[in-house]
């Protein structure tokens, strides 16, 4: 079996930019140093893996400004998003891997601290075995995608960040006739309310410390 390409979609983190609904628990400063710390961990879980290829699927491009302080390991791929609704990005990156690059892709966000290496192992046993693979979030989306084959179908229209998105895209996998197997439900860090769910190494009470600094100040430096 060929193994899956690990594409990380990741936004770049500048205070006011990312993570804005965690802004009122964190501040500014707060929860943009929270994204830099989630992409870290990421990061290092994706390469602890050892699935195959990690590839940073960025947004803005990789030689935009707002990277300029991001260190990468040199096995770590880059790549750009490009334009259109996170959808259309989506459907764009599977397309490119299974297609250009002939390998099954798992995508995955910067969100969820609890997709560790061996839920990302297990994913990737999985889609070894099915058509399509998908690790629910608790509040209705997923953390994990995993497909051997473009399937634009599941991103169109699709209205992201609401707790539909799970549910229609197991319903388009269906109609498509797809085997599909399903994760246990993890949570993706959003709202105040989900901080509980932090790995103790993330340091929140740091985090609150930020809470007053609201300027939007670059603050991408970070060795991962």
């Amino acid at each position: 079996m060929i193994p899956p390409r690990l594409v990380i979609f990741a936004k770049a983190a500048q205070a006011g930019a990312v993570k804005t609904r965690l802004m009122p628990a964190l501040g500014a400063q707060g929860a943009c140093l929270l994204a830099r710390q989630m992409l870290a961990h990421t990061l290092q879980q994706a390469r602890a893996a050892q699935l195959g290829a990690v590839e940073l699927c960025m947004s803005p491009a990789p030689d935009d400004l707002a990277w300029r302080d991001l260190a990468l390991p040199a096995d770590v791929v880059r790549s750009a998003q490009g334009e259109g609704d996170l959808g259309a990005r989506m459907a764009r990156a599977v397309a490119r891997v299974t297609t250009q690059q002939r390998q099954p892709v798992l995508l995955i966000g910067t969100d969820c601290p609890g997709l560790s290496t061996a839920r990302l192992r297990q994913a990737a046993l999985a889609l070894e075995r099915h058509d399509a693979v998908l690790v629910p979030a608790s509040d209705g989306g997923y953390v994990l995608l995993g497909l051997k084959a473009p399937c634009p179908e599941i991103f169109r229209q699709m209205p992201w960040s609401t707790a539909a998105v799970a549910t229609l895209t197991l319903q388009r996998l269906a109609a498509l006739h797809l085997r599909v197997w399903q994760g246990q439900p993890l949570h993706d860090i959003d709202e105040p309310a989900d901080l509980v769910h932090l790995p103790a190494a993330f340091q929140v009470a740091n985090l609150h410390k930020n809470k007053q600094s609201t300027a939007p100040t670059n603050t991408t430096q970070a060795t991962v």
